[in-house]
């Protein structure tokens, strides 16, 4: 992600029913050193974050009963993560709050059940990522639980390791003692919506061409999506991180991979499920359908729109929330 020139205006009110907390040096180079960013770049997106975080934290005063959830929406490669652990840290040494950041990712389906999936409905459920490869009543089950904690009680939070495809084993999963303040919730999909059954008919790419000819795939991947909504019902932040098309996409996604690829040593890249530019196109390619239509419908109802430039800034931030 280059560093941002400039930050984007925030609307004025982002700042009211909680004063700004000042962005300690400590907390630029914790986050520079957590996500590999040099520390220019750190402090400029601590900057963009802060007026959001300010926010979090007055919504958080107003609310006894739950957790303040926040979803964070965008296409592989928008930078959704970084957005998230970014957030996460200015909510904790800013404004002193407990803050679980928890990917949809994390929530994916084993490989042996998505392979169950695979010679029980369609051969394209191997692949994770569409609705009806994760966890549904695991995801409904965690945010149960974080809710309901005591003091004390601890939460497991489930975790995926994407580079060997399967789920983290369970004894290895993170955990958080009681309710926390902010939960964030990030993830490709999260928040979308199904489409209408008629724009299931044609196909998008070659994929759904010649592995999907009958639509029986992308149609059980749109039933899932509408049992997905009593998840996202949850939310009370949608946060998408917009990207200017899906060809970008397709850029950004081969630029994730290599970061993943250069985080493994000779010997774990030599064990791993690293995808190579061919394995991107293909898997960026069950995205496709959602992901248009995601970025056609959901900026007219999303909270908070933060639209980016083909040089992976944010250059226009776009609001839907009502002024107090």
């Amino acid at each position: 992600m280059p560093e941002n020139r400039s930050t984007p205006q925030w609307p004025d009110f982002f700042a009211q029913g909680a004063t700004p907390s000042a962005i300690e040096p400590d907390t630029v180079s914790q986050i520079a050193t957590q996500l590999s960013l040099n520390e220019p770049l750190a402090a400029s997106l601590c900057q963009l974050y802060q007026p959001l975080a300010a926010h979090c934290a007055a919504e958080v005063c107003d609310r006894s009963d739950s957790a303040y959830l926040v979803g964070v929406n965008g296409a592989q490669g928008t930078g959704k993560s970084t957005a998230a652990s970014i957030l996460k840290r200015l909510l904790e040494t800013g404004y002193g709050l407990k803050v679980c950041a928890l990917s949809i990712d994390d929530l994916y389906l084993s490989r042996a059940e998505r392979n169950r999936l695979a010679r029980e409905v369609h051969p394209l459920l191997a692949t994770r990522g569409v609705p009806g490869t994760h966890n549904l009543p695991l995801a409904l089950d965690t945010f149960s639980q974080l809710n309901a904690a005591t003091p004390g009680l601890k939460t497991a939070i489930p975790r995926f390791d994407k580079s060997q495809d399967d789920c983290v084993p369970e004894a290895q999963w993170d955990g958080i003692s009681g309710r926390p303040d902010v939960i964030i919730f990030e993830g490709w999909c999260v928040g979308a919506r199904a489409q209408r059954v008629s724009d299931l008919s044609v196909p998008v790419n070659s994929l759904e061409v010649n592995e999907d000819p009958d639509g029986h795939w992308r149609r059980y991947v749109n039933d899932a999506l509408t049992d997905y909504q009593a998840l996202f019902a949850q939310l009370d932040l949608l946060v998408m991180l917009k990207a200017p098309s899906f060809a970008q996409v397709l850029e950004w996604r081969q630029l994730q991979e290599q970061k993943l690829r250069d985080s493994l040593t000779p010997e774990q890249l030599k064990h791993s499920r690293v995808m190579s530019e061919s394995d991107i196109e293909r898997f960026i390619a069950h995205y496709e359908r959602l992901t248009r239509w995601m970025l056609s419908e959901m900026p007219a109802r999303a909270d908070i729109v933060l639209a980016l430039g083909a040089d992976h800034q944010v250059a226009q931030i776009h609001c839907h929330i009502n002024q107090p």
